[in-house]
């Protein structure tokens, strides 16, 4: 007898990238509660004593913080959200500590900003650093470095799901788990007379998005629509997404057996190299070229690389072997990848074919705009 979908993506996946949201580590006052870290602790344990490996990516250290210094109001103002989530961040990691030493496990605190991951070698340095603490037997606590990450200067991730599942497709975990306050996606907003659970998703498009009906309130700087965006990375990656509620008692033991907990959200069938992980959602992008439908269609169907001739224009100041975005139509970025020419050059040779680069330019390096195999395909809409 085959087994169920979700039995055999559970059963297969020896590494977890475990998401915790505020909302599940606080109480009704806002702040963190500890009993609640212990008993996910439990779990985590329990998991890594079926020989897996758990990534912990914890939310938490603004209530940590209030709760250290008395606050009873989330602060509004940049520079004191950034002071009070440095006054956390120490308790958080002591919180997971205490409820992991019980079982004889040790945490490492790993914070990061989104520089540390645009870099080509401090992505992979960050990535040789969790596999070591993962063979020490360790669990990684990561988070977002709050206190230096600023929106407007581009060093921040925008919330800990889009976090989670970059750290996922760095490690090529298999399965990433976003613990909520909501047992997952419903097909209205739960709170609404007959909102039902979507147990599976095979796949995320426009219909699916409109379901995310979020409310801002609250600790948490995340909701459904940044845990859909992050299940959308990591689906298209190759690998596998389940949101669940992380206030249900044994929810993670009940993922790992593979009951019909939460809402799964599976993997393309195959999965992602590792470097176009890493340019795919990691990358900075420098620029952005605009391709006509006819390229488009080439590169999603017939995974062929990108000609000059496909080109209908483009954005920014970028040199060769940066990171650029595609878009078609108006469309959001459907792909990335490392150019092979410059913008001052690209753009006098945007739209030819590729027998008259030389006559244009006075030579010709690349056939190609962006060969294949330095493209990477990040959405199919």
């Amino acid at each position: 007898m085959t087994e169920p979908p979700r039995h055999s993506i559970v059963a297969s996946a020896r590494l977890l990238v475990v998401k915790v949201g505020s909302r599940v580590l606080t109480g009704e006052d806002g702040l963190l509660d500890p009993g609640r870290l212990e008993v996910l602790g439990e779990q985590i344990d329990s998991i890594c004593r079926e020989g897996r490996q758990v990534v912990l990516v914890s939310s938490g250290a603004v209530a940590a913080g209030m709760g250290r210094i008395g606050l009873g109001q989330r602060p509004a103002e940049l520079a004191h959200l950034q002071a009070v989530a440095a006054l956390g961040q120490s308790c958080l990691t002591e919180a997971w500590e205490r409820a992991l030493r019980r079982h004889g496990r040790h945490v490492a605190q790993v914070l990061l900003v989104a520089d540390d991951l645009q870099h080509r070698a401090r992505y992979l340095n960050i990535r040789n650093t969790l596999r070591a603490l993962l063979d020490y037997g360790s669990i990684p606590v990561i988070n977002e470095n709050d206190t230096v990450s600023v929106e407007e200067l581009r060093t921040s991730f925008g919330d800990n799901d889009r976090l989670a599942a970059l750290v996922a497709t760095l490690l090529g975990a298999p399965l990433l788990v976003l613990l909520s306050d909501v047992a997952g996606l419903h097909d209205r907003h739960p709170t609404e007379a007959g909102a039902t659970l979507l147990t599976e998703v095979p796949r995320i498009d426009a219909a699916i998005e409109s379901l995310a009906r979020d409310c801002p309130a609250g600790l948490s700087k995340g909701g459904m629509a940044s845990k859909l965006a992050a299940a959308r990375i990591i689906t298209e990656a190759g690998s596998h997404c389940i949101i669940a509620g992380g206030r249900s008692p044994g929810v993670l033991a009940a993922i790992c057996r593979g009951d019909p907990v939460g809402t799964l959200f599976p993997g393309r069938d195959v999965a992602m190299p590792a470097w176009k992980r890493w340019l795919g959602w990691s990358a900075d992008a420098r620029g952005t070229l605009r391709i006509d439908p006819g390229a488009r269609d080439a590169i999603l169907t017939g995974g062929r690389s990108l000609l000059a001739a496909g080109i209908a224009g483009l954005e920014g100041s970028f040199a060769a072997g940066d990171v650029v975005s595609l878009t078609c139509g108006g469309r959001p970025a459907f792909a990335r990848g490392l150019v092979n020419y410059p913008a001052t050059e690209l753009s006098r040779i945007t739209g030819l074919r590729t027998e008259r680069i030389a006559d244009v330019l006075g030579y010709c390096p690349y056939d190609e705009v962006i060969h294949r195999d330095n493209l990477a395909v990040i959405s199919r809409d």
